[in-house]
Parts: structure tokens; C-alpha cells; sequence
């Protein structure tokens, strides 16, 4: 009797999409596994290269070799075919790649626990192993095909369906997703815009899903900010419109508002939000003051006096600010 070839290490079980926007040109990759910490292990994508990921018995050579590969002119299929050739466990591994032509491939070896399985569609790949139900990759790529909005959240879509098939056999722990750019700038923040990890979550999807709203927040914050320092002010105030509007339980995105609204003109409407955050805390009135010396409001005599109600002059430095300011 032949006796079988010992598995190569911990089993990493999951399930991911791997895909490109036709639209942006911008690659993802998006998983969810029992697994802790599956961003650490199994998704890579390098901007204007491509994007992957490498699970059941992960092995990260699969990401940095490929990625190489890609960068030095191979396509996903030469890149990933290159890689199974070398590798004597290649039965156990489960992988899929996108390059930035929109080319995808995969591989489910005949080793990898059952239900497994991928799909590859147009410009993506579904894939998934140690499921509780054969078929959902398919059920992936159907919600990635219908669902609508930006890569980051069509990529969670084909996450929550997998989940609503029942996912991974073993439960729930970790997620992940990384969004990279067409093209390389040398800029870290333009080549890679969002990379988030949920390390160990009793619902790690549901948790993305909060944090690709609060990434898309923070990232309506920034775009006011270059606006607010730039002396745009109108685009300022809209910028930071649409970040309070993805998390309005965010204080600052409400701060930041108010600044742009007093250096719009609204000083009246940024009174009120600024009165609100002062009842949560005085540290407010003190970043307003601070600000303020910043450069970041109107050199007005008496704008912090108007703006600070007396029973939120609490410490030394806000009083000696509006005293100077000259209210």
C-alpha cells in the first residue's frame, strides 16, 4: 500500500476572490478564512503587476515569486503554472492570480478538504476550500457579476455570499482585503489605497464591511483636507460632507467639517457642530484653538470667542488663545 504524502503545515482554509475593475484598472483581492490573521498569509497584489492568493497549506513564496513573475512580463496562467511545476505539494494548494490585463487563472489540487472548488469569470476568480457547500464559488461570482459600486465593495459582496452559502466549514476568524492601483506612482498611498485586515473577529466579514465604510470615509477626509489647504473651500465642505455621511459616529470627520464651513463662511452652521463635540469632550475646543494657530481658520479677531462657548474655556491654553485672539 502506498501511503500518502504527508500535508505541508497547518491547513489554511478560506475562501477569496481575486479581480480586476475594467472600468479603474484597479486589482483586489478579498478573503475570509477560520484561519487567524488570514491577511498576513494568504492575499498580495503590487500595483501595476497584479494580485493573488495562495491558501490550503499556504506557502508565501506563491505570493513573492509570483508577483515577480508578473512584474518581469509572465501573464497570471505562465506565472502560476511556473510556480505549481516547482512545487512538490502542489495537489494541496489552492491559488488563484489576476494580472493586470484582466487574465486570470487558478488551481484547486485534488488534495485540498473538501468542498473545494473555484470559478473563474470575466476579469475575476472565486475560490474556496474546507467549505461547508460545494458551488460557492459560483454563488461568489454571481454576487461580484450583480452587485454595483466601487471594487472594494463588489469584492465584499462575493464575500457575503460565500457566507450566506455557510462559508467555512470550521467557522469564522479573519479577513482581509488589499486594493492596488493600474499603474505604480512610487506613491505607497496611490499604489496601494486600502489594505485592511480583521485579525480575529467573531464576524470578520460583517467587520470588513465597517471598515471599507470607514476607509471610504477617512478617504472623503483626506480629499477635503487637500482642498481646506489649498484654499478650495466649497470642495473642502463637500469632501467632508461625504465622510461624516459614511461615519457620522466619527467625531473628527465632524470637526474637520466645521473648519471647512467656517473658512466657506458658515461660521453659524459650524457653531452648532462645534457645540456638539464640545459637550463630548473640551479636548475639542482645545484642537480648534490649535488649529486655529495652525493657520487652518480665518485670521479674524474674535472668531475663537464665537466659536468657543465660555463654559467650554476649561484650560489655561483655549483661554489665553481667545484672549489673544481678541475677543
Amino acid at each position: 500500500m502506498t501511503r500518502a504524502r504527508p500535508a505541508p503545515g497547518p491547513p489554511v482554509a478560506t475562501y477569496s476572490i481575486v479581480a480586476r475593475d475594467p472600468e479603474s484598472g484597479f486589482l483586489g483581492v478579498a478573503v475570509q478564512s477560520h484561519h487567524f490573521a488570514v491577511g498576513s498569509v494568504a492575499p498580495f497584489a503590487r500595483a501595476g503587476v497584479g494580485a493573488g492568493t495562495i491558501q490550503s497549506f499556504a506557502r508565501r513564496i506563491y505570493a513573492s515569486e509570483g508577483l515577480r513573475l508578473m512584474e518581469e512580463g509572465a501573464s497570471a496562467g505562465d506565472a502560476l503554472r511556473r510556480l505549481l511545476a516547482r512545487d512538490h505539494h502542489m495537489d494541496y494548494r489552492q491559488a488563484a492570480m489576476v494580472d493586470t490585463q484582466g487574465r486570470v487563472v487558478a488551481h484547486t489540487g485534488r488534495a485540498c478538504i473538501p468542498e473545494a472548488g473555484h470559478h473563474l469569470g470575466d476579469e475575476y476568480v472565486c475560490l474556496g476550500n474546507m467549505l461547508l457547500q460545494a458551488g460557492t464559488w459560483e454563488a461568489m461570482g454571481e454576487a461580484f457579476e450583480a452587485a454595483g459600486g466601487d471594487l472594494p465593495r463588489r469584492l465584499l459582496a462575493a464575500l457575503e455570499a460565500a457566507q450566506a452559502q455557510g462559508g467555512d466549514l470550521r467557522g469564522r476568524r479573519s479577513a482581509a482585503m488589499r486594493v492596488v492601483a493600474p499603474a505604480p506612482t512610487g506613491d505607497p498611498g496611490e499604489d496601494t489605497p486600502l489594505d485592511l485586515r480583521v485579525e480575529d473577529h467573531s464576524h470578520p466579514v460583517s467587520e470588513l464591511r465597517r471598515l471599507v465604510d470607514l476607509w471610504a470615509a477617512y478617504d472623503h477626509n483626506t480629499r477635503g483636507g487637500h482642498h481646506l489647504r489649498h484654499g478650495d473651500y466649497d470642495r473642502a465642505v463637500a469632501e467632508f460632507e461625504r465622510a461624516e455621511a459614511l461615519a457620522p459616529e466619527e467625531s473628527e470627520l465632524v470637526f474637520w467639517r466645521g473648519v471647512a464651513l467656517v473658512n466657506a463662511g458658515h461660521a453659524q452652521e459650524a457653531r452648532v457642530l462645534f457645540r456638539c463635540l464640545f459637550r463630548e469632550s473640551d479636548h475639542w475646543a482645545l484642537m480648534l484653538t490649535r488649529v486655529a494657530r495652525s493657520g487652518f481658520l480665518p485670521d479674524t479677531p474674535g472668531l475663537l470667542g464665537g466659536l468657543i462657548p465660555k463654559e467650554h474655556r476649561n484650560t489655561p491654553e483655549v483661554r489665553s488663545a481667545i484672549q489673544t485672539d481678541g475677543a
